[in-house]
């Protein structure tokens, strides 16, 4: 089951909880991402509980400033990204929870004062081969003037960024 987290009220962009859709909306630039982190219901579980609980973010070089220990609809959560003197802060909101028996995780998307105007999710799936992968399916564009000034930068910084997540291993 996808929970959805209410009202749109507050987000920066009007698609909510299309990150978890089969076609991302036109006129933002996507990123689709997956990667096998490994196999079996343990290896799930634990993926599962570092994407729920914000690990997943931590181990990528983030900071996380959550309203609620763990992604729920409707909570709030700052993400930081440092870069040498500078944090860049992104606000987003869980607009959907995934909690089914081979899907879990969750999508976020982008409030007032996020340099980007847009969606994430982090879902991380069981195969029926017992594979274990972690998807992350976004769309963005620059919201913010430094963020259209500097788009080539942002979008760089975006995927070193998702290949952070990406590389995490919980082993």
């Amino acid at each position: 089951m996808t929970s959805a987290g209410g009202s749109a009220a507050g987000l920066t962009y009007p698609e909510v909880g299309g990150s978890l859709r089969e076609h991302l909306p036109g006129g933002y630039r996507h990123l689709r991402y997956r990667v096998r982190v490994g196999s079996g219901h343990e290896t799930f579980a634990r993926y599962a509980e570092a994407v729920l609980t914000w690990e997943l973010h931590r181990r990528a070089g983030l900071t996380v400033t959550p309203s609620a220990p763990t992604a729920v609809a409707g909570a709030d959560v700052e993400v930081g990204l440092p870069l040498g003197p500078v944090l860049v802060r992104a606000p987003n909101r869980v607009v959907a929870v995934v909690d089914e028996d081979n899907r879990q995780g969750f999508a976020y998307g982008s409030r007032a004062g996020h340099p980007e105007s847009g969606e994430e999710a982090f879902v991380v799936r069981l195969g029926l081969d017992g594979g274990v992968w972690l998807h992350i399916d976004g769309f963005s564009r620059p919201a913010r003037w430094y963020a259209r000034l500097a788009a080539p930068v942002t979008r760089a910084v975006q995927d070193v960024v998702t290949r952070r997540y990406l590389a995490v291993r919980l082993d």
